[in-house]
């Protein structure tokens, strides 16, 4: 895996929300809360993986390890901006 000239990328995606807390929750608090947008978050890592489905980003690595992965589903991203490189994680 040549890691060193992977594309630095920041993701902008939409995330899924759970609003309330374990048990009995007030009803017009729940009824607010429906109606608020869900969460914009950015994640940046390099671009391990894309495909129509899902992207997959590692945060950090050195030659004998990688980070956790972290996988967006395709329908959650609303852009993804190139911070450095050119090579695609297929190349």
């Amino acid at each position: 895996m040549d890691l060193e000239n992977l594309q630095i990328v920041e993701v902008y995606w939409t995330d899924a929300a759970e609003c309330g807390i374990m048990g009995w929750n007030d009803p017009d608090e729940i009824q607010s809360e429906a109606s608020a947008p869900c969460p914009i978050v950015r994640s940046v890592g390099y671009l391990l993986f894309e495909n129509e489905a899902h992207i997959a980003l590692l945060r950090a690595w050195y030659p004998e390890g990688v980070s956790s992965l972290e996988k967006i589903p395709k329908g959650m991203v609303r852009r993804i901006e190139i911070l450095r490189g050119t090579q695609s994680p297929s190349e």
